[in-house]
């Protein structure tokens, strides 16, 4: 059997980004807000209905522009140890001390009962991941936010395509960012974006992200984020494919729940938004059976991932401790299984067999 990775990314019909590329030989523009990035943002923000969305080079940097567009002052960010490493990576990048607040054991999201009693002096927002695109309290950690007048920024790299309460959940927070990596349900190779709830942030952004300034102008110091006018033709061609990615992964998840049952323990999906199906994780007992499943599985050439691991709470070079017990056990017992358009229905249950063989 071929390689079964834990995801595979999607590629247009390639004749489709061939004929965007000849635009772009045409128009010589490579970069620098070329044509079919302005219209690449527009059709992402009318898909998503969605105001004030910024383009950019990956979903790492749209982090830390969103903490240099909202004036945050150094000090403490608040935030998950469940998470990708490059939500922590751009808070330290930025000269942060991130805080860990533990996580809620069936969400996987930010445990906001929790948040306040990390509040210092020092505190002066909150970033909240939207972990495998299940919305985190989002009412919970507003109030807060607004009780102690804290920023907040919501890393929803997970997250394209899901609706909170009938919107869409980039639209929430000062500012929410995603990430268009190729291994998303929704790519631009590589890439990520910015959505701004103030105009006034949203006219810093534009000029944050192209050095700070406007021709001649230096208005501002700012750093090059800009997207290529290939991650645009990119984006273009897949996103009038994504709906059905989304309901392919659909497709996939229904038949990984039939076949597993009871058998593993999942998260509990947020009840106000949907689920975009971009990851499909499983949680066992102990750490032990974890890697007797990962080797059971990479015995049949099926390689799951271990994500996310580990408990960002324990990276090696942060300077202080801090315990978040709840994440470190589920990130020692919890892997991502293969999930994209395209895998075989009979590979799915040759892993839910191997899986409850273990």
């Amino acid at each position: 059997m071929e390689r079964i990775n834990v995801t595979k990314t999607f590629l247009p019909p390639i004749e489709e980004y061939e004929e965007y590329l000849k635009q772009i030989w045409a128009s010589g523009q490579l970069t620098n807000q070329g044509p079919l990035l302005m219209k690449f943002e527009a059709q992402v923000s009318s898909y998503l209905d969605v105001e004030n969305f910024h383009f950019v080079a990956n979903g790492t940097l749209a982090i830390q522009l969103a903490f240099k567009a909202l004036d945050i002052e150094q000090g403490e960010i608040i935030t998950t140890p469940f998470s990708y490493v490059a939500s922590s990576s751009a808070i330290l990048w930025e000269g942060f001390k991130p805080v860990y607040v533990d996580i809620d054991a069936n969400t996987l999201c930010i445990d906001p009962t929790k948040i306040e009693a990390a509040i210092t002096k020092d505190t002066k927002a909150i970033l909240a991941v939207h972990v495998f695109g299940n919305v985190c309290d989002i009412d919970a950690v507003e109030a807060i936010a607004k009780k102690y007048n804290l920023k907040v920024v919501y890393d929803a790299a997970h997250a394209f395509g899901v609706k909170y309460k009938g919107k869409s959940v980039l639209s929430y927070g000062d500012i929410s960012t995603c990430s268009f990596h190729s291994t998303k349900i929704f790519h631009t190779i590589e890439g990520g974006a910015i959505i701004a709830n103030d105009p006034e942030v949203d006219k810093k952004l534009e000029l944050l992200k192209r050095f700070g300034h406007q021709g001649d102008d230096h208005l501002m110091l700012g750093i090059n984020a800009k997207a290529s006018e290939f991650q645009a033709a990119m984006g273009l061609c897949n996103l009038k494919y994504v709906d059905k990615i989304i309901a392919g992964r659909r497709s996939l998840t229904k038949l990984y729940d039939k076949l597993l049952g009871t058998s593993v323990k999942r998260l509990t999906q947020n009840k106000d938004s949907n689920n975009n199906y971009s990851y499909y994780p499983i949680i066992v007992d102990t750490e032990k059976e974890l890697n007797d499943i990962i080797s059971a599985l990479e015995a049949e050439n099926i390689y799951p991932r271990r994500y996310f691991y580990p408990s960002l709470n324990k990276l090696p070079y942060l300077t202080n401790v801090q315990s978040c017990p709840i994440s470190e056990s589920i990130s020692g017992r919890i892997i991502c299984l293969p999930l994209y358009v395209g895998l075989d229905e009979k590979v799915v249950k040759q892993i839910c067999d191997t899986i409850k063989s273990q």
